[in-house]
């Protein structure tokens, strides 16, 4: 059974159930109606399912520094109920989401008292969405990060456990011993230590570079350690930020040129060395970071998402979670195994809803991204690749086309010996392809390909967009994002024998 329920009433609803009104009509119109399902629906079956990891929402605060311990100040940083995020995810298309809240002094006890109960109202208010307890953790030493909590009883304890520990802000008075790279390695041993293992991913990992490949607070060496240390927990890096609509509109430039003191509008908030595409540079450089962690044979993971705090139509930076941009994954369903997907690359990433489906097949067999082919040494690989490019709408109004799909191939040749490596130079476009190459059936599209014979180990991924950019070329102030459309998959391992 659903009930229906008028947008006109929803603030009604929100004021009801936690005792707050939202700022505005924040995107949704007189008249238009949602869905709410009064029960969660069957998981189904194995399908791609669009999420978001980093959402933010009041219980990201500000403090009154005036105070000794500072104190919270409910909706400084970010300003919507975690309700109100699942409503528009829902909205856009999202079947999954995590609540991320930061802070600084104290604030596990923020997560745990409020988010946490108003996380759980979210999930009964909104049982459609997947709806994940975790935190965009202050990370010692290094920018931030998402900590994903698997489901259970006790999951606010646990994150309550590693924020209140190891979140570089949480001690008052400051402590510096807290901000240190061993800090946040025994941060990770100790979520190995948990009875469900959560997942980590590290946040717009270059915003604080100052070029190609001159890094800032995080680094390649620091993210090898991480993964060295807990690969199964630090498993990967946003290869999009969020941040997205910072250029979008009159009201989002100014907040942004206010915020930053430069009129200078970047995606991202990446205010020193830009994104390309709207993707990280250690995504984006064909041959880079990205490619020298493949190389390595790390299963090393992308996302995208939408960092939201305020939507720029009512002064921030930000698209609502999933407006656009949105995290593929495969899986039924179900809360463990949507996490389980995350943690095993069962990926792909897209911005303006360029793509909402990606298959590859060794023959007639499909291949789980983040998976492996076994071959044969000399082997020649006969592979399909199937793309579903959506006949409808995005976001903005557009329909945009798939232009290109880019083939990438990769050697893993084992560990680096050097532990700040950020290039592979076995890296390459081992096939480029046009409307030409493919057939359509629909909204799917197929590539049928093959990989020249296999002489070791190695990975294939995939890139497309709807631009004439052989590269994705670094972002210019106050750019259309809705012009600049790309998708990533996570990659494939050939194995030889």
């Amino acid at each position: 059974m659903t009930r229906r329920i008028s947008v006109c009433f929803l603030p009604l609803l929100l004021v009801s159930t936690i005792g707050v009104a939202p700022a505005g009509a924040h995107g949704l119109h007189e008249g238009d109606r949602l869905d709410i399902p009064e029960s969660a629906p069957d998981a189904g079956d194995v399908r791609w399912l669009a999420g978001d990891h980093h959402i933010h929402s009041r219980y990201s605060t500000s403090y009154d520094t005036d105070k000794d311990p500072p104190e919270p100040k409910v909706g400084g940083d970010a300003i919507y109920p975690i309700p109100m995020n699942a409503l528009m995810a829902r909205k856009f298309g999202l079947s999954w989401m995590v609540a991320t809240d930061h802070g600084g002094p104290n604030h596990s006890k923020v997560n745990h008292d409020r988010a946490y109960p108003e996380l759980l109202l979210s999930r009964e208010l909104v049982p459609d969405v997947v709806q994940f307890f975790g935190m965009e953790l202050n990370s010692p030493a290094a920018d931030h990060s998402s900590i994903i909590i698997p489901a259970g009883s006790d999951e606010a304890d646990r994150l309550q456990e590693l924020e209140l520990a190891f979140d570089a802000r949480e001690a008052w008075p400051e402590d510096p011993a807290r901000n240190t790279e061993p800090k946040m390695l025994e941060a990770l041993r100790a979520a190995q230590k948990q009875s469900k293992k959560p997942v980590v991913i590290a946040h717009h990992p270059s915003r604080s570079a100052t070029g190609m490949g001159e890094y800032g607070m995080t680094t390649p060496r620091e993210l090898r350690s991480w993964n060295d240390t807990a690969p199964d927990i630090a498993v990967g890096m946003e290869g999009a930020p969020g941040h997205q609509a910072s250029g979008e509109g009159g009201q989002a430039s100014e907040a942004y040129a206010r915020y930053f003191g430069t009129s200078q509008i970047m995606r991202g908030a990446y205010t020193k060395f830009p994104t390309m595409g709207g993707f990280d540079q250690m995504t984006a450089r064909l041959g880079g970071f990205w490619d020298s962690m493949l190389g390595e044979g790390r299963r090393w993971w992308i996302t995208a998402n939408s960092d939201s705090h305020i939507h720029w139509s009512e002064g921030g930076m930000d698209y609502w979670p999933g407006e656009y941009s949105k995290t593929y994954v495969h899986a039924r369903k179900a809360p463990q195994e949507i996490l389980e997907a995350i943690r095993a690359g069962k990926a792909f990433v897209t911005t303006g809803d360029l793509v909402s489906g990606v298959e590859i097949l060794n023959g007639k067999t499909p291949v789980e991204l983040g998976g492996t082919i076994e071959a044969k040494r000399g082997e020649t690989l006969h592979l399909t690749i199937r793309f579903r490019d959506p006949d409808g709408n995005n976001a903005k109004g557009q329909n945009p086309t798939v232009r290109r799909v880019d083939l990438i191939r990769g050697t893993v040749t084992g560990k680096a010996g050097n532990p700040d490596q950020d290039r592979n130079p076995t890296a390459r476009i081992e096939s480029r392809f046009t409307a030409d190459d493919w057939r359509k059936d629909g909204e799917w599209v197929t590539i049928e390909t093959e990989l020249p014979p296999i002489e070791g180990n190695a990975y294939i991924r995939l890139r497309g967009t709807n631009t004439s950019e052989a590269e994705p070329a670094p972002d210019t102030p106050g750019e259309d994002v809705w012009s600049d459309l790309w998708f990533y998959t996570n990659p494939v391992f050939i194995v030889t024998r």
